[in-house]
């Protein structure tokens, strides 16, 4: 049997309760039996600075650490004036430096968030696939899950209630473990024909 895939989930917001964080945590236990998502909370990264990109804080060096050490990663954004959270963004800039020592390169992803609004996420997820381009980040297309009118599909604690929504996580997350698997062995094959 393959070894179980590893996924760093990354919540884009920081609020306590917020959607995304729910989210996050509803994949957690929607994982496949052959993959274990592990969370890594962004509070507490400090704004990023060229000046400090060679002595990143250590926030920053763990971030960098957990996601060359994950198989694949997954991307939970809230949208906030249609585009990704700054501390999101801020996370993935100090993750791409300094120049040359980018922890996102070639790593697979999988992205999904929750909003109030009807679109759930759409706008903020598209903007999010536009820099994965520049950073090599290979992300899987479908399904793409954006969860609209998240008041209505969480409970009180927190919990996601709707199981169509539910389906299809647990859908992104398999079609990841699979993603994640091809480009590994493609990985394998090319370092056996050099």
């Amino acid at each position: 049997m393959d070894k179980s895939i590893r996924i760093l989930g990354i919540a884009g917001s920081l609020r306590r309760k917020s959607y995304n964080r729910a989210a996050l945590r509803a994949a957690q236990k929607l994982s496949p039996d052959d993959a274990e998502l592990e969370i890594f909370e962004l509070d507490g990264i400090l704004v990023f600075s060229e000046d400090d990109e060679r002595t990143p804080p250590a926030k920053v060096v763990e971030l960098k650490k957990r996601i060359r050490a994950a198989d694949a990663v997954l991307f939970v954004t809230p949208e906030y004036n249609y585009s990704i959270p700054g501390g999101l963004k801020n996370a993935i800039d100090w993750a791409s430096r300094p120049h040359g020592d980018s922890a996102w390169t070639g790593k697979p992803a999988a992205l999904m968030g929750a909003s109030v609004g009807r679109l759930g996420t759409a706008r903020a997820q598209y903007h999010l696939r536009q820099v994965f381009v520049l950073l090599n980040i290979l992300a899987v297309n479908q399904p793409e899950v954006m969860i609209g009118n998240a008041a209505e599909q969480f409970d009180a604690d927190g919990n996601l209630k709707n199981e169509e929504t539910k389906k299809l996580i647990r859908q992104l997350l398999v079609n990841l473990v699979e993603w994640t698997r091809k480009l590994q062995k493609a990985s394998e094959m090319a370092n056996t024909a050099g």
